[in-house]
């Protein structure tokens, strides 16, 4: 198939297009599919991301820092210093070799999780509908649209049923927007192509069999998208991470600098004082610190993954762990989500067989968005509806709040609107009792009124019911929908899910308070909270956060439990207040309409059997929706920054205080306390227990609040155990030179085997704010950990001694730096609990800011 070249495909009839892209409205065949899916690539905005074996591997030596090492690697070369070059390209690759390996593990890891909450779209292939992903959508398809459902790409309407579509993410219309099949004038502006449909919105209510035109980049969107480059909000995770990364890099180039001059100054070879100062910097940077994040990230999806919480953004886990207020709905997340009808009365509180009787029939007839409601409907009692013919529909939308059928039945012609009651009471004039008696609304309505807040008081929720005989008309607008006879209330319950106090209380104790947003009526939603264990909670309504201006909004939104009769765009206003006023906002929705605060949440959270809308918007899916769950996800998400925060430490301590004192002995003795070669060997061995962090266990202290990156805090941390660390360095050079009297190579080989060693038992230290002993780590860290030590030791004793310039040692000189770093680290633990005790003193108990 040649590539289709309809620019403006709103202007050509529906033939013309089909015999264009070679399709019928029967849609492609699958081999045909495929091929043109190889021919036009996948229908994305812009390229996946490269995950692929070679970029992957590419990535890891992307630092300018590693790129200046192999360029003085090779510098060697040309000098002839072969060996120490081969030895440094050496290091340098099997680091980066083992980065990519757990980087490609974390990757593939994340990617079967995604799999598991990818969106499908509906498409004719040979005639039968099927769910295919949205990527593999291709021009020529044609896709079956109805209400919840996002849009995939560019197309022309062949078929619709009072479809309304949004398209607020594109022309920035508020207002939902009919569509019709036809065909429009070629210079038609964006919002004017009422004949076709765009990829990035999503239908609101109807159906529609769609012929796909544009996919990808070539789509209207894709068009934007590609001019904006626009790129997701940065979370507070890596807004921490950003900053950390200034903090070091300031540091070492501070430190490199100072260390190359002196070094020129003291007339040391330029080479080799040029590459002391590089490794000095792969030794401060924490090259592996993505890694370690990926890893981290990615082990903690898996994890949250067992408990039902599939994360579609790894950053967002953080944000999930730091959340301190959830904004969740009602229906489904703290009541079991199935409405039951409790029962028909008319507006005297009577029971009535006709209420029941076309509230069947409006749901019954019902094709816009499936919902709860009229479910229950269908399934409290079931009625013949052979002699009744629908003829047309207004469907529900969120402005009019009302569902209106039309049909035929033995000559008559007769429109049935159901909606919240008082809307349905708004359009009435008269009022219809149970046993047929009409009598103006006005009698009615205050005794309707006063039934209704007794039964939302008790928990209820209710609808109202109107009809109106429509004559010879054979179509509706919503211009029809007034004078109305009003028929009488539905009500419906909907019980509270078990185990859901315990689960809110659980969330308190995390220190996750929760608010609830619903349009159901205060009483209502007082009723619920009553019954959920919620003790005198603060409502407010929509019409009150109306008049609201954004300073009030942001007093009363911190103090408010529950926000009752919420209009769908006061949700993120509510949530936009809650960022405001200093809060971490996790929002959960599943709905069409919570898109947008869904977005505008720290965290947005969707189910998946959500709107698709919501799914899409959402960081994180749960595959059940259970606060329980929620609650289990969180701990998850603060064990992964708890254990992020490990390398941290160990790299603001033992790192940076043995690369400090390494710059400082430079200054003083004849020779390079380390070479090159060494300082990277160095890096490599403490390195390799970091990589298996991410399986550690944490200290329950560590998740039973919510924590933010703190820089001052890691500021405090690394002058605080970096001094301690020098402290030891400066004492191993001291005993070396003047007591020991070694030689430049005995002096290089005691402080690689003290430094190392100090450098990986350290990590057990900082790894928790209680003693090592009294909190064990994972079995992987702590083997990790010994077969280093052991490595260490074993290296000067093996043919690598002479390739890196060590010599084995006496006994004498190994019972000295075991000394050393037996009171290292006992110093360490004594320091730990002072700082920490400090730390408390001045507000802050378990470290990072809470």
């Amino acid at each position: 198939m040649e590539p289709f070249s309809f620019k403006t495909f709103w202007g050509l009839p529906e033939a013309e297009l089909l015999q264009g892209l070679a399709s019928s409205a029967e849609g492609l065949s699958q081999a045909e599919a495929t091929r043109r899916l190889a021919d036009h690539g996948a229908n994305r905005i812009r390229a996946g991301k490269r995950n692929s074996a070679f970029f992957l591997l590419l990535g890891q030596f992307k630092s300018p820092i590693i790129l200046t090492l192999l360029f003085a690697a090779a510098l060697s070369f040309f000098l002839h210093d072969v060996a120490d070059a081969l030895i440094i390209l050496a290091i340098v690759l099997i680091s980066g070799l083992l980065g990519f390996w757990q980087e490609k593990g974390a990757a593939d890891a994340v990617n079967r999780l995604l799999a598991l909450v990818s969106v499908q779209a509906a498409a004719l292939r040979g005639g039968a509908a099927i769910g295919i992903p949205v990527e593999e959508i291709v021009p020529g398809d044609v896709l079956l649209l109805k209400a919840g459902v996002s849009v995939a790409a560019d197309g022309l309407l062949l078929e619709s049923r009072d479809l309304f579509v949004d398209e607020a993410s594109l022309t920035g219309e508020t207002y939902p927007v009919e569509k019709a099949p036809g065909v429009l004038p070629a210079d038609t502006p964006l919002s004017g192509r009422t004949n076709v449909v765009f990829m990035g919105t999503h239908v609101i209510s109807g159906t529609a069999k769609v012929l796909v035109c544009r996919t990808g980049k070539e789509t209207e969107f894709g068009g934007v998208s590609e001019r904006l480059r626009l790129r997701p909000a940065e979370t507070e995770f890596e807004r921490g991470v950003r900053r950390f990364g200034y903090l070091l890099m300031e540091a070492t180039l501070g430190l490199v600098i100072a260390i190359f001059a002196i070094n020129v100054y003291f007339a040391r070879p330029v080479l080799e004082a040029f590459l002391f100062s590089l490794a000095l910097a792969v030794g401060l940077t924490p090259q592996l610190l993505p890694a370690i994040i990926s890893i981290n990230l990615a082990h903690g999806a898996r994890r949250m993954a067992h408990h039902k919480v599939i994360v579609k953004r790894l950053a967002a886990i953080e944000n999930f762990g730091s959340m301190d207020v959830l904004c969740s709905d009602k229906t489904g997340t703290l009541t079991e989500g199935s409405a039951r009808v409790h029962s028909a009365v008319d507006a005297a509180g009577q029971p009535g067989e006709k209420i029941l009787l076309y509230a069947y029939l409006n749901a019954f007839f019902e094709t816009g968005y499936a919902n709860p409601i009229d479910e229950a409907i269908r399934a409290y009692r079931s009625w013949d509806t052979a002699g009744y013919e629908k003829l047309d529909e207004i469907p529900y939308d969120f402005l009019r709040k009302r569902l209106s059928i039309l049909f035929s039945v033995r000559g008559r012609t007769v429109m049935v609107t159901k909606g919240p009651l008082a809307g349905i009471l708004s359009i009435c004039t008269h009022a219809e009792d149970a046993t047929g008696a009409i009598r103006e609304i006005q009698e009615a309505a205050p005794g309707t009124r006063k039934l209704y807040e007794s039964m939302s008081g008790e928990g209820y929720r209710v609808l109202g019911v109107a009809c109106r005989e429509m004559g010879d008309l054979r179509s509706i607008a919503k211009t029809d929908e007034a004078g109305m006879t009003f028929l009488g209330m539905l009500v419906f319950f909907d019980p509270p899910k078990a185990g859901v106090e315990a689960a809110i209380q659980r969330l308190r104790e995390l220190g996750v308070s929760l608010k609830i947003i619903t349009g159901d009526n205060r009483l209502v939603a007082a009723a619920l909270s009553r019954r959920i264990g919620l003790v005198n909670p603060a409502v407010l309504t929509g019409p009150e956060l109306h008049k609201m201006s954004g300073p009030a909004l942001l007093q009363a939104a911190d103090k408010t439990d529950i926000f009752a009769e919420i209009e769908p765009n006061q949700k993120e206003r509510i949530v936009l207040a809650l960022k405001k006023a200093g809060h971490v906002v996790g929002y959960l929705g599943d709905g069409i309409n919570d898109a947008s605060a869904l977005h505008s949440a720290d965290v947005g959270i969707s189910v998946d059997k959500a709107a698709d809308v919501a799914k899409e918007a959402a960081d994180i899916v749960l595959l059940e929706k259970e606060l329980g769950v929620l609650a289990a996800g969180i701990e998850e998400g603060r064990i992964t920054f708890a254990n992020t925060l490990k390398y941290v430490f160990m790299a603001t301590s033992a790192n940076f205080g043995n690369m400090f004192s390494m710059a400082g002995a430079s200054l003083f003795l004849s020779f390079l306390p380390l070479l090159p070669k060494q300082i990277l060997l160095t890096n490599l061995l403490t390195d390799l227990p970091e990589m298996t962090i991410a399986t550690d266990r944490v200290d329950a202290e560590m998740t039973l609040r919510p924590r933010r990156w703190d820089i001052a805090f890691i500021r405090r941390f690394m002058l605080t155990f970096g001094l301690l660390s020098s402290v030891f360095d400066y004492l191993t050079f001291g005993v070396l030179i003047w007591m020991l009297k070694a030689t430049p190579e005995q002096f290089r080989t005691g402080w690689f085997l003290e430094s190392v060693i100090s450098a990986s038992l350290i990590v057990l230290v900082v790894r928790s704010r209680r003693p090592f002993f009294k909190s064990p780590p994972s079995p992987a860290l702590l083997a990790t950990t010994l077969a280093v030590v052991v490595m260490t030791l074993l290296i000067p004793l093996t043919p690598l001694a002479g390739l890196f310039g060590f010599s084995p040692l006496p006994v004498s000189y190994l019972l000295v730096m075991g000394l050393i770093v037996f009171l290292y680290i006992a110093s360490a633990e004594w320091v730990k609990r002072a700082f920490y005790a400090r730390m408390e003193a001045g507000g802050v108990p378990h470290g990072p800011r809470e």
